[in-house]
């Protein structure tokens, strides 16, 4: 027998999951409804606690299968990380992929929430108030739930302790062992399997663990509650996932593309390390130089190696512009998580004043290209536009973030600066990729607009055939003419 274990995310209690633990005792299964600790003092590791007092509780000999839904996943990992072998399968439902040392702060995607907590005094216990009914929706997609529904989600709620949510999740790493399913609710935006299987292609590489053979998804269309909306389905998805079923993906079947080579052949250039920046000098000396700082995408794991500075990608694209008589830039940023965006943007800036400091370079002449997920750091330059700052590159660029990217600066919105800017704003190169991800492709459709309505000018470099990070991962003839004429289109704005 299958016994489940049933975490539900903020403000709500065991009760909103009995329409669906019903249908699982229907099927033979055990359901076991936790409702978390409300006390105002109530941290994580009191929900850790109330999660294990739940699993030590189940006498059945059968299969034990935890479910995080929302914030739950949190208190979820913690007592599975610490019942390793009493635990068969972590179901996340809707729910992110948090690490050790991470807050569940960070996958709340209400900004007020944000700002009312984000550096509060710890000894401050004022908790997060209940969602009015039409507030729901700041915490995730309503879809499929009725007014009727929500009045009643807000009655049944309790306020959330907001050490709940302040306070690392702090695991061992022996829950990796246990294995795990994905249920992924599709209405509203979010994430669906072949996105996933795409950020698998392309993404950071710790996603690739996300293609281990014990790791299944499966897709509800519905909103962010479908213990609510969806209760009978729901339950079918979860007896499937605690067979095994779902999805699997697959690793792409090459190395991963920030170890591929450059697609063009480019000569070496003299090389000059300045703290998280490397500059790539021209051969011939003589005045000084336009340059062009390469802003790497991510996150990027803090403890990858090589670095994006040293992996043939960024080398490739500093060399290329080196050999055309410009100082080619390439900076480490600290983008690690979703939550460092605030602080890549610092590491960017100081990247850019100490480039232009340089004897080499010429301060007034510089342009930066930003790369994927890097896009949203364009902001800050597109929205000051200095005169120091000739053009602006983006290369399939992510431009507003993406489903589930909550903990994201909220002020990094490049559709909202070139509006504001107007057509005070600096020059664009925009490599748009003709097989984007359905998700990018809809940030960058938003961003143009925005562009077109300000009358911002803009370059577009067209990609017909290529994917996502199509010029670290493909070497192909239509490869190589559109990083060469990208790169044209940047010095034709940079040395004008």
């Amino acid at each position: 027998m299958t016994a489940f274990v049933l975490v539900s995310g903020p403000f709500t209690g065991g009760e909103v999951w009995q329409a669906v633990a019903e249908r699982l005792r229907a099927a033979g299964a055990e359901a076991h409804p936790v409702t978390l600790d409300r006390d105002p003092g109530s941290d994580l590791e009191t929900h850790v606690q109330d999660v294990l007092r739940a699993v030590d509780s189940v006498a059945a000999a059968g299969d034990l299968v935890l479910v995080g839904h929302d914030y739950g996943i949190h208190p979820v990992l913690g007592a599975a990380d610490r019942r390793v072998d009493r635990i068969a399968r972590i179901v996340y439902l809707d729910a992110g992929l948090p690490q050790d040392g991470d807050l569940p702060l960070a996958l709340v995607p209400d900004p007020d929430v944000h700002r009312r907590l984000a550096g509060a005094d710890e000894a401050d216990l004022t908790p997060v108030p209940v969602p009015e009914p039409e507030e729901w929706q700041r915490w995730g997609s309503t879809a499929g739930l009725t007014a009727a529904q929500l009045e009643r989600l807000s009655r049944a709620s309790l306020p959330q302790p907001r050490r709940t949510l302040t306070r690392p999740l702090r695991l061992s790493g022996a829950v990796d062992a246990i294995p795990t399913s994905g249920v992924l609710c599709t209405t509203g935006g979010l994430l669906t399997v072949d996105a996933v299987q795409e950020l698998v292609r392309v993404g950071p590489p710790h996603l690739r663990r996300l293609a281990d053979p014990r790791v299944g998804f499966l897709e509800l269309p519905t909103g962010h509650w479908p213990m609510l909306s969806g209760p009978e389905e729901l339950a079918e998805a979860l007896l499937r996932a605690a067979a095994g079923g779902g999805r699997r993906l697959t690793l792409p079947d090459d190395a991963p593309g920030y170890l591929c080579p450059f697609p063009l052949q480019v000569p070496e250039a003299p090389r000059v390390r300045r703290g998280r920046l490397d500059l790539h000098l021209p051969q011939s000396g003589g005045e000084p130089r336009p340059a062009v700082l390469f802003v790497h995408g991510g996150p990027v794991p803090a403890d990858r190696v090589p670095t994006p500075r040293d992996v043939p990608f960024y080398q490739g694209y500093a060399r290329l512009a080196a050999a055309q008589g410009v100082v080619g830039a390439v900076v480490d940023h600290g983008l690690h998580t979703l939550a460092d965006y605030g602080r890549a943007a610092l590491d960017v800036a100081e990247a850019v004043a100490v480039l232009r400091a340089e004897p080499q370079v010429d301060p007034d002449r510089i342009a930066l290209w930003f790369f994927s997920a890097g896009g949203l750091l364009s902001t800050d330059g597109i929205a000051e536009h200095p005169d120091w700052l000739r053009c602006v590159a983006l290369s399939y660029p992510v431009l507003a973030p993406l489903p589930g990217w909550f903990a994201v600066d909220p002020r990094l919105r490049p559709a909202a600066a070139i509006a504001a800017a107007g057509a005070d704003a600096p020059p664009l190169v925009l490599v748009r990729a003709g097989r984007e991800a359905p998700q990018v492709a809809e940030t960058v459709a938003a961003f143009l607009a925005a562009a077109e309505q300000a009358k911002a000018a803009v370059e577009i470099v067209d990609a017909p055939n290529g994917g996502h990070a199509f010029d670290m991962t493909e070497s192909t003839d239509e490869v190589r003419a559109v990083v060469g004429e990208a790169m044209r289109a940047v010095l034709v704005r940079l040395q004008g």
